[in-house]
């Protein structure tokens, strides 16, 4: 990894006044160039850090660092980093151009030279010719480019986003993802964007942090958090997830709802209790006599691009199948699946537990692999 952009280093947040903790020991590094989001529940800690990035809070302990230098103590408008806020921060008795234009007026540029970087910030927001306009007679969507096109004016370090689309209406939302995306790619900023909504967070993110009561409980790219949820907490959150309890018997077989599995999954120890997760879109209906499992449909309801199906096994376990085909309510079916499909979660797994775990699994792999190349090498040396 390069020299990160942001350090956080033993990081906690508390608020004297009430004695609430809001972060607890938080650590990690950004690259530069990428785009990060904290993703949480209302109160998990996310906007606190994006607050300490700002200088907006100080912390109470520990040590932010950016570009490499410790900026505890650094003035907000020392720290080029600037924010984007959901309520969008606008003047609203100023014009497009103005709103944009303004932290390169504190400093004094020279008029041609505003003009120039207020044209080229509004072409890459997709704004040209709304100089003049006025704020009050923006869209929300429009409203949101001005308040990026500001927030990139300077050429910063670092863009924090603080839940910016969250007053959109979905297509909007949805147009804006794309563009956010595109535009961070094209400046080569780092930007971190701080929302609840998953969707979001899987949807632009190089890196994602999830967050619970002030901690980050695990960190990943989109694909790792959505694949492998480290425990019981990031399953749920992060997308629709049949969870259910089971056990490991030994590396590569699981049992769950009285039956044996095949899985991909190892490095426990043998018959420890562990929950099985399926993702409803790796369901597929069978004739009950060909599926691994047998449940019975409840309901279901149409999304658009699938129905969404709830049906219960003998165990009373609950069961979500997203499937093209319509279900008929009451009737028993099979459910199909492959050792791929599984996910074994330890109970109340760490990432750090996660982690050391499977790097102890894949290096007693590679030893015993290693064991028996020798093996197999001295036999054929004897044979010959």
């Amino acid at each position: 990894m390069t020299k990160p952009i942001i350090a956080f280093k033993n990081v906690s947040k508390v608020f004297e006044d009430n004695g609430t903790v809001v972060l607890k020991n938080i650590n990690f590094e950004l690259e530069e160039g990428k785009f990060y989001t904290l993703l949480g529940a209302s109160g998990s800690g996310k906007s606190t850090i994006l607050n300490l990035i700002a200088g907006l809070l100080e912390v109470s302990s520990g040590d932010i660092f950016l570009d490499g230098k410790r900026i505890n103590d650094v003035p907000i408008n020392k720290r080029n980093v600037h924010t984007v806020f959901q309520s969008y921060a606008l003047f609203p008795h100023m014009t497009v151009f103005d709103n944009v234009a303004f932290p390169l007026k504190l400093q004094k540029i020279a008029k041609s030279d505003v003009e120039k970087r207020v044209t080229e910030v509004l072409k890459l927001v997709r704004l040209e010719g709304f100089e003049k306009r006025s704020i009050q007679k923006l869209s929300g969507g429009q409203r949101q480019r001005v308040a990026i096109a500001r927030a990139i004016i300077n050429q910063p370090k670092v863009v924090l986003l603080d839940e910016p689309l969250s007053a959109l209406d979905l297509k909007l939302r949805t147009e804006m993802q794309y563009e956010l995306r595109e535009l961070q790619q094209r400046l080569g900023i780092t930007f971190v964007f701080v929302t609840h909504d998953q969707e979001e967070a899987l949807a632009m993110s190089d890196w994602i942090f999830v967050m619970n009561e002030g901690e980050i409980v695990q960190s990943g790219s989109p694909v790792d958090i959505y694949d492998e949820p480290i425990n019981h907490f990031v399953a749920t959150f992060i997308g629709e997830s049949n969870i259910v309890p089971g056990i490991m018997i030994e590396d590569y077989l699981v049992e769950f709802n009285g039956k044996r599995f095949e899985a991909v999954d190892g490095g426990m120890r043998p018959n420890e209790p562990v929950e099985v997760v399926i993702r409803p879109e790796d369901l597929q209906i069978t004739l009950p006599e060909n599926g691994k499992l047998q449940v019975t449909v409840d309901t279901q309801l149409f999304r658009g691009v699938h129905y969404e199906i709830i049906a219960y096994d003998h165990l009373g376990n609950e069961w979500m199948i997203h499937s093209t085909r319509k279900a008929i309510e009451g009737e028993v079916v099979g459910l199909d699946f492959t050792p791929e499909d599984l996910h074994i979660m330890r109970l109340n797994e760490t990432e750090e537990e996660f982690d050391a775990r499977i790097e102890e699994y894949v290096d007693t792999e590679a030893a015993e692999e290693g064991l028996l190349q020798a093996i197999e090498e001295e036999r054929h040396e004897e044979n010959y």
